[in-house]
């Protein structure tokens, strides 16, 4: 690591693109993809998280008693090695 003495020493070695500037072009990038006039991203990622929801939800009512028996089963075993 380089300390603030060396790097004003060779500005050479100094980074082209500063970490600040590379988050804010990140940001940007974002921005303008979510702002997209045409909506079409923001519609698709839109049905991705509706989908996503509804299966989770599905899959959650149907095995219910499943995952009950797993988590108590996860948390007795647990419980059994800590006293």
């Amino acid at each position: 690591m380089q300390s603030i003495k060396t790097v004003m020493k060779n500005p050479a070695e100094r980074r082209t693109i500063s970490m600040r500037k590379y988050m804010s072009n990140a940001l940007w990038g974002a921005k303008t993809a979510l702002m997209n006039p045409s909506g079409d991203q923001m519609t698709g990622w839109l049905i991705v998280v509706l989908v996503v929801v509804v299966v989770g939800a599905v899959f959650m009512t149907l095995y219910q008693g499943s995952i009950t028996t797993i988590w108590n089963s996860i948390v007795s075993k647990i419980t059994g090695l800590l006293g």
